[in-house]
């Protein structure tokens, strides 16, 4: 399956209020951001940010060192234009996750439901070494997944159910789990998805 293809076709075609994964605040990934002592001076990664309003949130909090990657170019073309020019100031990165690309060190990796489409062993270990090489000593990574009792599939694709001790085996020891919360997602249209958040930060 070409994922790209796949994703830049839901983003063109359905609204905000059309993806099962829509918050217009998404609160529970900016208190673990407090928790993880984010501040105006803090550099942060949104990793499938796609057209989420974490961004925007952050933008208004006074950030500018902002890294927002998606595979779906046209999710990023959407959010910079729901910026305005505060986009300018922001790093967008086109990518697969699991593909070629590069950052700067960073102080915060946010993933909010990325990590659980990666169902093969070679896309998750990509998936470290992107985030061990990016997120600086002492930097906190937020990663968020569907729940044991979660969904087993979502827009089309099949995904890994976590808890927050098998995510941790699988995000490997360089990582220490410091924080996880279990909670409902509530889609646009009144379904429950259960997520588990985990906060962690590196060695």
């Amino acid at each position: 399956m070409n994922f790209r293809d796949h994703w830049n076709a839901i983003y063109g075609s359905k609204t905000d209020e059309q993806v099962s994964w829509f918050e217009p605040l998404p609160a529970v990934s900016l208190r673990l951001l407090d928790a993880a002592g984010l501040n105006e001076e803090s550099c942060v990664i949104d990793v499938g940010g796609g057209n989420s309003r974490l961004v925007d949130y952050l933008v208004q909090r006074g950030l500018d060192c902002v890294a927002v990657l998606d595979i779906s170019g046209r999710a990023i073309e959407s959010a910079k234009a729901r910026i305005g020019e505060s986009a300018s100031a922001l790093t967008w990165i086109e990518a697969d996750i699991a593909g070629e690309w590069s950052l700067k060190p960073m102080d915060i990796w946010h993933d909010r439901a990325v990590f659980h489409f990666l169902t093969t062993a070679e896309a998750r270990t990509k998936y470290r070494e992107h985030l061990i090489s990016i997120l600086k000593p002492g930097g906190a990574a937020i990663v968020a997944t569907f729940a044991l009792d979660g969904p087993e599939r979502c827009s089309g694709l099949p995904v890994v159910r976590y808890s927050p001790e098998s995510l941790a085996k699988e995000l490997g020891r360089e990582l220490d789990l410091v924080e996880a919360v279990h909670i409902p997602h509530h889609t646009p249209w009144g379904a429950t998805q259960w997520f588990q958040y985990s906060r962690f930060v590196r060695h």
